[in-house]
């Protein structure tokens, strides 16, 4: 704060020799007034401190004189009146407030201007606070705690005085001409403190009585921005709060509002509804623009390649942004053809330009589903053309799983070789006893499905099925011998040519009674049987050991017939539930 120590005066008592000794001996002017003229010249008797009113007599370079209506004429120092150019703002005859200050050397009377105005500033302070009258200042500067005030005299407005609420920025308020209550003031100290609270809070009111008279549903009134939150925006209206909720603030999605919005930014916005009596108000900043998804079908058309900007990348994939308010997705499997992506940031970037393909709008859900990889020609489809079923082609084993091979066939597309496709004869159970990554093998095309983008292959096709042979050349009745190889619950699988197993049920092991077949076998046995039957596209012989043995002697029926009739009957159960059994795991393979 400015401490004027020249405020802090003594006030002499001192009258002037000249004004207050009277002259008894010699005679004076004075001897013939009246008494009435004696008394009134007393009172303008003036002492040292007071504040007089003056006339300017004369101005030269260093002084202006004044006459305060005394003897003798008093000056005030031309600094006192000089402005910043040098000039003097006064002239002969103006009447202004002095100070009776001094006299001189050479005693002549000494007047301060300055000294007067600031003897008038505290009594206008001390009236100020005492009948709580608003004075006028200007905010000079910021200060540590709030800010300097030029009210006269330099003053300070605390930081919780400036508003009723927090002011963050202070600096706005500097330059500014404002009015201010007096909180406190102390002369000895020369300090004063301000306020603008009550001032604010008066305001506020004011306007708020005028705000909520003119509120009304579907106006259009203007705010500055209060406060930001994850669900919206806090709008001063002046006096009141109104709420522009995250979902009124676009037609399209809105994910931060701090993103778009700042703190003390002005804000038109609609309003939506409005409660007098608890004084809220709903806003809404969408509704001050048409809704693009009203005519968003017409627009947006299926098929129809469009421009967007890339907003979000997410796991499953890219939203687009069509038009503000409008965005639309490319998932993830939409992106590419033949391209694997695991993470769409890998290949795009925000705020990326992209053409895309329209592929579902829905204006009821707001939901446009779109398509990069449909904006350039299906490599699939050339696929197609370029190989038809039947074709032999070759290619390097990429990858090798538990159900099959995928072998490189074109650039970043992979045919798959099932694990039922790679031997006519052989029973594979991994194929990685077959294959190794890098080996170039051949291959005949099976299918390719454009839809499903899938690309079958087979190795045991480019050889003919010598399952058809085996009906020609073993007919039913025909003999013929091999190893065993497995025994199982219902019967031995025997090996007749390489690759080639039979079924040799345990009811037509011998015509005796067999529990189990390893009774009569052993694992690599060599027998012969006779071929029941052939069936190529199961791939399923059935054979028979115990109709190349001599039938067994006929026998009378006895009492025990039902029990043998049962029998025959368990053991045809039994063959047929084997079989069912067979097909099953057959089947599983």
């Amino acid at each position: 704060m400015v401490n004027n120590n020249n405020l802090n005066l003594t006030k002499e008592k001192e009258f002037d020799a000249d004004s207050s000794t009277k002259n008894q001996s010699s005679p004076s002017k004075e001897d013939g007034m009246d008494f009435k003229e004696l008394f009134e010249q007393s009172l303008n008797q003036l002492q040292y401190g007071d504040i007089a009113r003056g006339k300017v007599v004369q101005i030269k370079d260093d002084r202006v004189m004044v006459d305060v209506g005394w003897k003798t004429e008093g000056y005030i120092p031309a600094g006192e009146i000089k402005d910043t150019r040098g000039n003097i703002n006064i002239s002969v005859g103006d009447e202004i407030d002095v100070f009776i200050d001094k006299r001189d050397s050479e005693g002549t009377l000494v007047l301060s201007k300055d000294k007067a105005s600031k003897f008038k500033i505290w009594d206008d302070i001390k009236n100020a606070c005492d009948n709580n009258i608003l004075i006028e200042g200007v905010v000079v500067e910021k200060v540590k705690g709030g800010l300097s005030v030029d009210i006269g005299i330099i003053a300070f407005l605390p930081g919780s005085q400036v508003d009723i609420r927090p002011i963050k920025d202070l600096d706005k308020f500097v330059g500014q001409t404002l009015d201010f209550n007096v909180l406190k003031y102390d002369r000895k100290r020369n300090n004063v403190v301000l306020s603008r609270r009550s001032i604010v809070s008066s305001e506020r009111e004011a306007e708020k009585k005028d705000i909520l008279k003119s509120i009304q549903e579907g106006n259009i009134i203007e705010g500055v921005i209060k406060n930001i939150t994850d669900y919206g925006v806090f709008i001063d209206l002046g006096g009141i709060d109104g709420l522009l909720h995250v979902t009124d603030i676009s037609w399209g999605r809105i994910a931060k509002p701090a993103e778009n919005f700042r703190k003390g930014e002005k804000i038109k916005t609609k309003v939506l509804s409005f409660d007098s009596e608890k004084e809220r108000v709903s806003l809404g900043l969408k509704q001050l623009m048409d809704n693009p998804w009203e005519r968003i079908i017409e627009k947006y058309p299926v098929g129809s390649i469009v421009e967007g900007k890339v907003v979000n990348l997410t796991d499953y994939g890219v939203f687009v942004e069509l038009e503000p308010g409008v965005e639309g997705l490319v998932h993830i499997s939409e992106m590419y053809w033949t391209r694997e992506i695991k993470h769409p940031s890998k290949v795009l970037n925000m705020d990326e330009t992209i053409k895309v393909m329209v592929l579902e709008v829905n204006p009821e859900t707001k939901r446009v589903s779109l398509s990069l990889k449909q904006t350039t020609a299906n490599p699939w489809e050339k696929l197609k053309e370029k190989y038809p079923v039947g074709t032999v082609v070759k290619g390097v084993v990429r990858n090798i799983t538990n159900f099959g091979v995928f072998v490189g066939i074109e650039e970043k597309i992979d045919g798959l070789i099932h694990v039922s496709d790679i031997s006519w004869k052989h029973r594979v159970t991994h194929p990685s006893e077959y294959f190794k990554k890098g080996q170039e093998v051949e291959a005949v095309v099976l299918n390719v499905d454009v839809e499903n983008e899938k690309f079958s292959l087979g190795i045991k096709q480019i050889e003919k099925n010598p399952w058809y042979d085996l009906s020609q050349k073993y007919a039913p009745g025909s003999v013929v011998t091999g190893k065993i190889t497995n025994f199982t619950d219902f019967g031995i699988f025997m090996e007749i040519e390489e690759g080639i197993e039979g079924l040799v049920h345990i009811s037509e092991i011998s015509q005796k009674r067999v529990k189990t077949s390893s009774e009569l076998y052993s694992m690599g046995d060599t027998v012969s049987a006779i071929v029941k039957s052939i069936d190529p596209k199961s791939k399923k012989i059935r054979l028979s050991i115990k109709e190349l043995e001599a039938p067994a002697p006929a026998q009378a029926p006895t009492s025990n017939q039902y029990i043998n009739n049962t029998e025959n009957v368990g053991s045809n159960l039994s063959q047929a539930l084997a079989e069912v059994k067979i097909n099953n795991q057959q089947k599983g393979e």
